[in-house]
């Protein structure tokens, strides 16, 4: 059972910047694909940014190519989220993901671990 946790969620006003944590259990070397996704209430599950671990190779939702960056530190078991020019939309839960069998999915049902969420929330 691989456990995650993430961190860095907070409030911020429009165009500002925040960074996320997702701290693994396990290796995240041999986790081999993580993932950010997000949640606003009332809306679906959205996945935001994935990256394979063993290549650091990572991919992005269309609402934030350019904007967000996932990056890896595999000394620390740790995936980050690069969050700049933030804007009222990206106001969500944010979810840390592992546990993929599709690669570098952006289908939350694809995931089999996930963290409890860390809220963003900015404002106008």
């Amino acid at each position: 059972q691989v456990q995650l946790v993430e961190s860095g969620g907070g409030s911020v006003q429009a165009g500002g910047s925040l960074r996320l944590s997702c701290v693994a259990s396990d290796d995240i070397y041999y986790l081999h694909y993580m993932a950010w996704f997000r949640q606003a209430p009332g809306k679906e599950r959205e996945g935001v940014a994935t990256i394979a671990t063993q290549i650091n190779g990572a991919g992005y939702g269309a609402s934030v190519k350019g904007r967000f960056t996932v990056s890896q530190d595999n000394a620390k078991n740790t995936v980050y989220l690069q969050m700049n020019s933030l804007k009222p939309e990206d106001t969500a839960m944010y979810y840390c993901a592992t546990g993929s069998r599709s690669g570098l999915s952006f289908a939350a049902s694809d995931y089999n671990y996930w963290g409890q969420g860390t809220q963003v929330t900015v404002s106008p």
